[in-house]
């Protein structure tokens, strides 16, 4: 994590483990996180625990022991960054089906992943051209940065990543006809983690993942010694960071969800909270007032000193 003064310790965890009774877990979790002033979102679901929380360095030190304290989440992966700015509203923790949304029964990544890959040893595996690199996340938010000579499957969630790979793996063992090493990443590991379980169950055996993603790799990798390439989309109020966890200089579009650089913003079909270059031909009228209105009412929450749920 690099060493500032920004005020707000982000800490991005999660872990596949067989997870009896998340019900059960739910109230002591919440009160602990609460207890503690963090603000964020906890997924707990039959497969594990997945989420982001910040709060102050000390509450989120007291959060992360009091999770991996519990049996079931000794093993609990963390990847710390820091922000100068609160980068959540409220605090949350939700009941799921999966802590990562694949839509495909029978994937127990708890026990059934592919083998992790340190991020120290990722160049190493990622330049050998008989490797096979997967990009697992989603188009908008590999526009802004990836790992060289990654495959992008361009989806648009998640759920879309076994149509994808059983497209793809047709004709990877047509043209290969023998077994594959495959190395796949994501933003903190948990993507990929999962999709390693998957490509498994299709009967790949030599697959790969970046321990901790690719958060974990820019904390740790010297930018001159790194092979990523742009920033890291995230799923908060920073919108992406850099090398040494940095954050970067990216808005988003409200609309479409697209990060958006300084040369973006500054584009004619940019309107704050309405449209970017991204969208601007494909939203209808009534789509722009619906979000000209939000705009409106985040904005009249900002004159009156406080916060709009929906803002970011």
């Amino acid at each position: 994590m690099t060493e500032t003064n920004a005020p707000y310790k982000v800490a991005a965890l999660y872990h596949f483990a067989v997870v009896d009774d998340p019900a059960g877990l739910r109230p002591d979790i919440t009160d602990i996180c609460k207890s503690n002033g963090l603000m964020g979102t906890i997924l707990l679901a039959p497969e594990g625990i997945n989420g982001t929380v910040a709060g102050t360095p000390e509450g989120v030190d007291k959060t992360i022991a009091y999770l991996k304290s519990l049996p079931q989440f000794t093993g609990l992966e963390v990847k710390y960054s820091v922000a100068t700015d609160m980068p959540f509203l409220r605090m949350k923790v939700r009941l799921k089906k999966e802590i990562v949304t694949m839509g495909v029964e029978g994937i127990d990544a708890a026990r059934a992943k592919g083998e992790y890959v340190d991020p120290l040893a990722w160049n190493d595996v990622i330049s050998d051209p008989d490797t096979i690199v997967i990009d697992t996340r989603n188009a908008y938010e590999v526009a802004i940065g990836t790992f060289e000579g990654a495959i992008n499957p361009d989806t648009e969630t998640f759920r879309d990543f076994p149509t994808w790979f059983d497209d793809f793996a047709k004709n990877l063992r047509k043209d290969t006809g023998e077994q594959p090493k495959i190395a796949m990443f994501c933003t903190g590991g948990i993507r990929c983690e999962k999709a390693t379980a998957y490509v498994k169950a299709q009967g790949f055996e030599d697959v790969h993942h970046l321990k901790g993603g690719i958060l974990k790799y820019l904390e740790n990798v010297p930018e001159e010694d790194s092979s990523w390439n742009g920033d890291c989309f995230l799923f908060d109020q920073r919108v992406a960071v850099g090398h040494g966890l940095r954050e970067s200089d990216y808005g988003q579009c409200y609309a479409c969800r697209m990060p958006l650089n300084a040369e973006e913003r500054a584009s004619e079909k940019y309107v704050h909270g309405e449209s970017c270059p991204h969208c601007f031909d494909t939203k209808t009228q009534e789509q722009r007032e619906r979000y000209r209105e939000r705009q409106r009412q985040v904005n009249q929450a900002a004159e009156e000193g406080r916060k709009h749920l929906g803002s970011r």
